[in-house]
C-alpha cells in the first residue's frame, strides 16, 4: 500500500513518530524494489526529510533494512507459530484428519492478518539481494529457517494425519505449501480492497475444490475428499 509523501521537514514532529514514518516508508521500499534497487533518497522523499536524516536515525542502507527487517520477520515467526500451536490444540482436543487440516488455513489468515497495513513486508524475509555477507543477510536467513521448520513440521503432520510418512511427500509438500503462501501473498497484494478476512474465506473455498478435485480412493484417498467418500 502506497506511503503517501509527508511535507518536508521535520519541525513539530517527535523523533519516535518520524522513525516509524521512515521505517514504513522504508519497508515498502525495499519490499516493493528489492534491497539492490531501493533507493534512499526515494524513502526521504516519501517522508519528506533529507537523505542525511535517514543516516542520522538508522545509518546506512544495511541498517536500515535491518530495522525494516527484524519486527516484520519476528512477527511472522511469532503469528505462524502460535497459528500451528493453535491448530495443534483443537486437534489435541477433537482429533481428527480435518481439525488437522484447518491448521493451513489458521496460518494463512494470522499472516495475512499480521501483513495487513505493509504486505510488501513479506519479501523483506525473502529478498536475495541483500549483501551476503550481512547482519541483515544472517538475520532474513534466520527468519526464514525459522517458518521453513513450521512449514515443514506442519505439512509433515497433515500427511501423517492422512497415513502417509514418506519424507520424500513431506518434503514436497512443504515446498508446494510455501510456493503456495507466496503466490497467495504476492496476489493479495495485487488486489489491495481484499481484506485478511476476505483472503482467508477465498483461500478455504480454494481448498474446499481442491479437496474435490483429489483422487479416488483407487488411486490414495485423502480424509475428507467428497470423491472418496462414495459408495462402490
Amino acid at each position: 500500500m502506497a506511503t503517501p509523501p509527508s511535507r518536508a521537514g521535520t519541525k513539530g514532529v517527535p523523533r519516535a513518530r518520524r522513525e516509524e514514518q521512515i521505517l514504513a516508508a522504508a519497508t515498502e521500499e525495499f519490499g516493493s524494489r528489492g534491497y539492490a534497487a531501493a533507493s534512499l533518497p526515494a524513502v526521504a522523499a516519501r517522508v519528506g526529510v533529507t537523505k542525511t536524516l535517514l543516516h542520522q536515525y538508522f545509518g546506512a542502507k544495511q541498517d536500515l533494512y535491518l530495522a525494516c527487517l527484524t519486527p516484520v520477520g519476528d512477527r511472522l515467526v511469532a503469528v505462524i507459530r502460535a497459528a500451528v500451536a493453535e491448530g495443534a490444540a483443537a486437534a489435541a482436543v477433537a482429533p481428527s484428519a480435518a481439525a488437522v487440516a484447518g491448521t493451513p488455513l489458521l496460518v494463512l489468515r494470522a499472516i495475512f492478518t499480521a501483513l495487513e497495513g505493509r504486505r510488501e513486508a513479506w519479501f523483506l524475509v525473502y529478498e536475495t539481494s541483500l549483501p551476503p555477507d550481512s547482519e541483515a543477510a544472517r538475520r532474513a536467513a534466520e527468519y526464514r529457517a525459522a517458518v521453513n521448520r513450521l512449514a515443514a513440521d506442519g505439512t509433515a503432520g497433515l500427511l501423517a494425519a492422512a497415513g502417509h510418512e514418506d519424507p520424500l511427500d513431506a518434503d514436497a509438500l512443504n515446498h508446494v505449501w510455501q510456493g503456495l503462501v507466496a503466490t497467495l501473498v504476492r496476489w493479495w497484494i495485487k488486489h489491495p480492497d481484499q481484506s485478511p478476512d476476505a483472503m482467508a474465506r477465498r483461500c478455504a473455498r480454494l481448498f474446499a475444490v481442491a479437496a474435490a478435485l483429489a483422487p479416488t480412493a483407487a488411486q490414495g484417498e485423502v480424509p475428507g475428499n467428497p470423491l472418496g467418500d462414495r459408495a462402490d
